[in-house]
């Protein structure tokens, strides 16, 4: 009971300092850019570019990409030379959440894609993996110089629409290719008949991560509401992008993987046969 009570007394203490601080220091933050600004210049990137190796100026989000690519080859590289030949039939921590991560996406290709999944399972794996680790890398507000002389933290790849569109038009292309190995050309114009959904998955992932960096970006604005806050919605929302972006992008490319590369059987063939005979 004491103890519970000295919780409480604490809780109720860093409330009172919090409320204090906020009225304290008043509701404007002293910002010179209006919340207009502040939003238009997270998505467009209009005056927060950072040079690329002094050879051209780039949105930061590309900056992220590189960063997340290299953390993945090299965690990549050092899980399979050192954790990977020390696997053993009992599982430590380390080999079961690496045997869950990959079960996880080889049950989702073997299920949507029961006929051809050798192939799908890898790229629903590495791309459910990139949408996670890059989603959480804002998280770790890394710095970056813009060419304006301001510090940025840079943020999520996919939260620049051109890395969204990357991601979908590349899940699109990877279905049409399961389509024409599987059924030849006839997975063309099965995957055609789609062709608004590399549009839809781009913009999914873009709007969903977007919507996250907009909320935190306004609630950094006002100083009223920077005190604890922040740090809540950022990873609340971060959390959520990743883990939900990563399974809708996957379940979506190993659903329409499964449509495209479905064996036609001999008794449909024989019944279009017959309707060709008879018109």
């Amino acid at each position: 009971m004491k103890q519970n009570k000295r919780k409480l007394i604490l809780w109720l203490v860093l409330i009172v300092v919090l409320a204090a601080a906020c009225v304290l220091t008043g509701g404007s933050g002293g910002e010179t850019e209006t919340v207009q600004e502040v939003m238009r210049d997270a998505v467009l990137h209009e005056s927060g570019q950072v040079s690329l190796f002094g050879i051209r100026n780039v949105n930061p989000g590309l900056i992220s990409a590189y960063v997340v690519t290299a953390l993945l080859l090299v965690l990549a590289a050092c899980l399979r030379i050192f954790a990977v030949p020390r696997f053993q039939n009992v599982p430590g921590r380390l080999q079961m959440l690496i045997e869950l991560w990959v079960g996880t996406f080889s049950g989702m290709a073997q299920s949507n894609s029961p006929h051809h999944n050798k192939v799908l399972g890898p790229y629903i794996f590495g791309a459910g993996t990139y949408i996670f680790v890059s989603t959480l890398f804002e998280m770790f507000g890394l710095q970056a110089v813009t060419t304006a002389g301001r510090s940025i933290a840079l943020p999520a790849p996919l939260s620049d629409i051109n890395g969204a569109i990357a991601m979908g038009v590349l899940s699109y292309l990877f279905i049409l290719s399961g389509g024409v190995s599987a059924v030849g050309l006839r997975g063309v114009g099965r995957t055609l008949k789609e062709f608004s959904l590399p549009i839809s998955m781009s913009f999914r992932l873009f709007g969903a991560l977007l919507s996250g960096l907009l909320v935190t970006e306004l609630v950094y604005y006002y100083i009223t509401l920077s005190f604890v806050l922040p740090v809540i919605v950022g990873v609340m929302f971060t959390l959520l992008h990743a883990l939900i972006q990563s399974y809708v992008l996957t379940m979506l490319v190993a659903l329409y993987y499964g449509e495209v590369s479905e064996p036609v059987h001999p008794k449909q063939e024989k019944k279009k046969d017959k309707k060709a005979v008879a018109a």
